[in-house]
């Protein structure tokens, strides 16, 4: 099984406003630094995504993927690639949990094998920016007040 990479963060809302960040994926280019366009292609029952393109661009990687996303629930959702230019998968999620009054604790769990060679030790730091920078963005998306 694929080693993963993961970081949590804590943010003062609650889980629910979280998400409610989260799921919106047609803000992500407002808040997330490497997604430059998201299209949401198939939604479930529940009006939440099922399936998401994402335009990215992280400087030196380039990439056209498709998600394939699964709400377990309010507090976690997960996802794994459809399809990509560069990667040969990539699974992930984030699982939020009440960290006392008004705050969530988000853990960001990815895992990213790509098409071209890469030590593991190298993909695991590219891991580990991506994580950080989407909490940090996530973080002040949400306590900004401007997911509405």
């Amino acid at each position: 099984m694929a080693e993963h990479t993961s970081s949590s963060i804590t943010i003062e809302a609650a889980p629910a406003d979280v998400m409610a960040v989260i799921a919106d994926f047609a803000r992500y280019p407002d808040w997330t630094g490497e997604v430059k366009e998201a299209e949401v292609l198939k939604t479930d029952e529940q009006g939440r995504a099922e399936q998401v393109r994402l335009v990215m661009d992280a400087g030196a990687i380039k990439d056209d993927q498709t998600l394939a996303y699964t709400w377990s629930g309010p507090d976690e959702v997960s996802w794994t690639l459809v399809k990509s230019q560069m990667l040969r998968s990539l699974d992930g999620s984030y699982l939020l949990k009440p960290a006392g009054v008004g705050a969530t604790e988000v853990t960001y769990q990815l895992t990213v094998d790509v098409k071209i060679p890469m030590l593991g030790m190298i993909k695991r730091k590219a891991e580990k920016v991506i994580i950080d920078r989407a909490l940090a963005g996530l973080k002040k998306r949400v306590e900004s007040g401007a997911q509405q």
